[in-house]
């Protein structure tokens, strides 16, 4: 474990993030997304009474629990949205959204609660708020958002080139649809707070993916004029050399996120927090994650069409392919260098030579009768001495 750590902070992990796993990002943020508007189209989102209008009743816990709160609205003629619980101890109270009402329902609705709860009247505090208002809300927020979008996208093009900003906005868009996505299936309010922090982790997001970008830039200015690596190998290096860094950076800003939301929230019943913090905890998660494995690799699918950098892969290729060749013809020559003859006997090697030294001290063979080089051996029919043969000695 402490190898991978110190592989990771020297990006010397060698994780495939844009290279052969690159469709398998693609395919989980589309499943990702597919849940997300499954969501939106089955059970849509529960507006805050902000956005949607009507009328908010606060009163005590000491009234009872907050089921019996709920049912005694109920029973007095109110259609409540929402109730929840706000604060701790003593000082805790029951939070009822209900749609619109008029004034004389208003007034019904309370006096059926205090009669109910037994609770005086002036103990339950009442506000109404109108959907035009909810509507000016929403509006100002969709063109808060588009006009983020538009300055990020000049920025980025400015700062890097058009196929970064398009890859950066579709990974904050990403970050936008799975961040609403569990807002949906977790049934949370959706208040001024949660635009608040959507508009937050926008700004998280887009912090990180500026920084994978710059090291990717870095990486890959001026790759085409050699043949040594690919452009989506020199992103997946930018992304392995940053990839601690976005980790740490990561888990720094949700320690604190966290204490917002579970502590803030789920401890101290600071229900104002709750919105804001699910939507950052969830937002800033999702950012870390398309960040790595989403946004570059978009990035690195527009790059890869380009005619340039599809030449410039085409020759990187060709080359390794060419030195892998000559490595293989190298390797076969040493080991023939290496694999040196056996060595041969002597009496065959002196045989096939025709002139084998003889040993010392040894007779010469005799030579034979009709041989070359005997020349007075059988001259006269030749005996020694020019003798007939057959002829005796005196």
């Amino acid at each position: 474990m402490s190898g991978l750590a110190t592989r990771l902070y020297r990006g010397e992990a060698g994780i495939d993030v844009v290279r052969k796993r690159r469709n398998l990002w693609f395919l989980i943020a589309g499943a990702l997304v597919v849940v997300a508007l499954s969501s939106f189209l089955i059970r849509g989102f529960s507006l805050g009474i902000e956005f949607s209008g009507g009328n908010q009743y606060q009163l005590p816990a000491s009234a009872g629990s907050l089921t019996e709160v709920e049912d005694a609205a109920k029973t007095a003629g109110a259609e409540v949205v929402s109730a929840q619980t706000v604060g701790r101890g003593d000082s805790a109270t029951y939070l009822l959204r209900t749609g619109e009402v008029t004034q004389e329902e208003n007034t019904t609705i309370k006096q059926g609660l205090a009669q109910r709860l037994g609770i005086a009247a002036d103990q339950i505090s009442d506000s109404r708020v109108s959907p035009a208002w909810g509507g000016q809300v929403t509006r100002q927020a969709l063109l808060g958002l588009l006009i983020f979008l538009v300055l990020v996208s000049i920025y980025l093009i400015l700062r890097f080139e058009w196929r970064m900003a398009a890859a950066a906005v579709s990974s904050l868009l990403l970050d936008l649809v799975v961040t609403a996505g569990v807002y949906s299936l977790v049934g949370f309010e959706v208040t001024p707070s949660t635009v608040i922090g959507f508009l937050t982790i926008l700004g998280f997001a887009l912090y990180d993916v500026v920084v994978v970008f710059d090291k990717v830039q870095e990486n890959t200015r001026g790759i085409t004029s050699g043949a040594a690596q690919t452009y989506p190998e020199a992103a997946n290096l930018a992304v392995n050399q940053t990839l601690m860094r976005s980790i740490n950076t990561g888990l720094v800003a949700l320690l604190p996120v966290g204490g917002l939301l579970f502590i803030g929230a789920g401890l101290l019943g600071a229900g104002t927090l709750e919105d804001l913090g699910l939507v950052l905890f969830v937002g800033m998660g999702a950012a870390v994650y398309s960040s790595i494995f989403f946004a570059t690799p978009v990035l690195t699918l527009l790059k890869s069409r380009e005619p340039k950098y599809v030449a410039h892969t085409q020759r990187v290729l060709a080359r390794r392919a060419q030195l892998a060749k000559g490595g293989a013809a190298d390797a076969k020559a040493a080991r023939a260098a290496r694999s040196e003859p056996e060595p041969v006997d002597a009496t065959l090697a002196g045989t096939a030579a025709g002139a084998a030294a003889p040993k010392a001290g040894a007779r010469p063979a005799p030579r034979r009768a009709g041989a070359p080089g005997n020349r007075g051996g059988n001259r006269g029919g030749g005996g020694r001495g020019g003798r007939p043969s057959g002829s005796k000695r005196r």
